[in-house]
């Protein structure tokens, strides 16, 4: 009987669960985006509704929100992936492997692979662009297409994978002092379960192997299980690489954890640049070409070209060459100046000072949150399930601008599938809220609804019994929230 009482707060789900079975009435989201749209704003709405009764229970729900998870993401395992077709490209990358040929070096289109076509290849997205994904990404790929019923089946990995972060996130919000019910925010969250078991996308192993990574860290005697699972993480997502400067600091044995984390991913990933000749040429393209919804770059480089920074590079260029008497060394330069193309240059310069401010980091999981969320607003690519890194750090914290942009961002899908414009008015609509919010004093971001904030502590919880000294309001070193990320 008290296993049942426990497990009875999953029947708050109900109205994310209803959400989650019209998704699957309507079935092909992309062709009916207004119903889509609606019951994805009611599944929001029901969360707000929902979770801050999970806060309050004065009992552990960690079993309750696994199921209340399970039963959001069972209804969205049979959609076909029409709202994204990067599964599609999944599995083509991991039968190309499967064949015993190299997706870093051969882009779906090259003749080789012309006995390997089917009537998936035609649906596939930039088929003159090598595979981006990293190695362990691509074993699970070809795996999943040696079974029967791919599609299936790699959805079903992935959601297992998706299922397990939900349940690390259980455990670090107990280790940090914090209520569990917290961690509904990121697995009962609506934006979650459509991308991973809905759409089946990658992000999902890598994010678990972060949050693995991150509890591990918690718990700084053991480094080298947390390299390993660091290193999980870049083999699935090259994300996490830019945390391993920050989580080697707080892992209570640097040189043991980067032993794990870099020589676990130099062992798979040598062998591909060696075959590659260097960095992959799908990761170059998507570097270099690649660009959607990103906060910061989409009025940075319209900025620029209406300052007309790129013909004054360019004369500046002329006059260096006329100064050094350097021209075919100095010209290939020319091609990379337009605005775009410089608003990343200035973007990866903020990426990297993320990646230094997060050294001062000493909380795990609050560095982790604020780091990712800063690599994300640089980007200049955002798509909804790239927020899928952010989001379980912005739970915890229960950080209202990062969890209303995950509502916002599916917005993001009107300009491809309504034909309106992205720019101004649907990114207007996603960000400006979401900067509105994250500008806020830190108290007003940190409990927006329903408990407060040390109403909602656990009465187990004080600053003593949280790891490396972190207060439970997660500040930070200077005792003040940072923005740029869930802090």
């Amino acid at each position: 009987m008290p296993g049942r009482r426990r497990l009875a707060p999953a029947a708050l789900a109900s109205p994310l669960v209803a959400a989650s079975l019209g998704l699957l009435l309507v079935f092909d989201l992309a062709h009916h985006m207004a119903s889509t749209l609606a019951l994805l704003g009611a599944a929001f709405l029901g969360l707000l509704l929902v979770v801050p009764r999970l806060e309050a229970a004065p009992f552990p729900v960690g079993g309750a929100i696994l199921l209340g998870a399970l039963l959001l993401r069972l209804p969205l395992l049979p959609l076909p992936p029409t709202l994204s077709d990067d599964v599609l490209r999944y599995l083509w990358d991991g039968k190309v492997a499967a064949a015993g040929m190299n997706p870093y070096a051969l882009a779906p289109e090259a003749e080789t692979l012309t006995p390997l076509r089917d009537e998936s290849w035609r649906l596939l997205p930039h088929k003159q662009v090598p595979t981006v994904y990293p190695p362990l990404s691509l074993a699970a790929f070809s795996i999943a297409i040696r079974l029967p019923f791919p599609m299936p089946v790699w959805k079903l990995m992935v959601t297992g994978a998706d299922l397990a972060a939900c349940w690390l996130l259980v455990l670090i919000a107990g280790r940090l002092g914090l209520p569990p019910g917290r961690a509904a925010w990121y697995a009962w969250n609506p934006l979650v379960a459509l991308e991973v078991a809905g759409m089946g996308h990658v992000d999902a192993l890598g994010v678990a192997a972060v949050v693995a990574a991150v509890l591990l860290l918690l718990r700084p005697s053991r480094p080298l299980p947390a390299g390993t699972a660091a290193a999980a993480g870049i083999l699935a997502k090259l994300v996490p690489l830019a945390a391993l400067p920050m989580w080697a600091r707080q892992g209570g044995g640097p040189a043991r954890f980067l032993t794990a984390a870099l020589g676990l991913t130099a062992v798979a990933v040598l062998p591909v640049l060696a075959t590659t000749g260097g960095i992959p040429p799908g990761l170059i393209t998507y570097g270099v070409s690649w660009e959607f919804d990103g906060p910061l770059f989409e009025p940075l480089w319209r900025l620029l070209a209406a300052i007309h920074a790129a013909p004054a590079l360019a004369r500046g260029l002329d006059g260096l060459k006329s100064l050094t008497g350097i021209y075919e060394g100095l010209n290939p330069l020319y091609h990379y100046l337009y605005p775009q193309f410089l608003a990343k240059l200035l973007l990866a310069a903020g990426m990297a000072a993320a990646v230094l401010l997060s050294l001062r980091e000493r909380d795990p999981a609050a560095g982790t949150g604020r780091l990712f969320g800063r690599l994300l607003l640089c980007s200049a690519t955002v798509y909804p399930w790239y927020l899928l890194w952010v989001l379980p750090w912005a739970a915890l914290r229960r950080d209202a601008a990062w969890l209303a942009l995950s509502g916002l961002i599916l917005l993001s899908y009107v300009p491809q599938f309504m034909g309106v414009a992205l720019w101004p008015w649907v990114y207007a609509v996603i960000w400006i809220p979401f900067f509105g919010m994250l500008l806020l004093p830190p108290h007003c971001r940190d409990a927006p609804w329903g408990v407060s904030a040390t109403a909602a502590q656990s009465p187990r919880a004080t600053a003593a019994e949280t790891p490396h000294g972190a207060s439970l309001q997660w500040q930070d070193n200077h005792g003040e929230d940072t923005d740029g990320g869930p802090a």
